[in-house]
């Protein structure tokens, strides 16, 4: 896209034309640091014998084997892995079952009957 030794446009006119920082041109990203690939091996290892550990219990793992870590770097290791601890979902139980019997078994037939909050009030 951008030809640094182009004759008659300069990297800052490319750049420019291109809607590009100049700083994004020559930005040259690093790979992660030996310690951390040490590291996302130690949690891959551990996450296949355990996989609903999560953040909080996989650093707290990892401390009492004796490295010196935190949970933010933990979180973006995991979340650069890929990895989602099993958990159990919640519940959420049926509006019903917290209403009277009456009101459950009520059924409403026409204009005649009982507002809701009437029949709630009559059990």
């Amino acid at each position: 896209m951008i030809e640094p030794n182009l004759p008659g446009l300069s990297v800052s006119d490319q750049c420019a034309l291109l809607s590009l920082s100049r700083s994004s041109f020559y930005y040259e990203p690093k790979g992660e640091s030996e310690m951390n690939l040490d590291l996302m091996r130690l949690i891959d290892k551990q996450f296949l014998e355990k996989p609903f550990y999560g953040v909080r219990q996989m650093t707290w793992h990892l401390r009492n084997e004796g490295h010196l870590v935190n949970e933010k770097r933990i979180r973006r290791l995991m979340r650069l892995m890929g990895l989602m601890p099993i958990y159990q979902k919640a519940r959420h139980p049926v509006a019903q079952q917290y209403m009277p019997a009456c009101v459950r078994g009520a059924r409403r037939k026409g204009a005649q009957d009982l507002p809701l909050f009437a029949a709630r009030l009559a059990c």
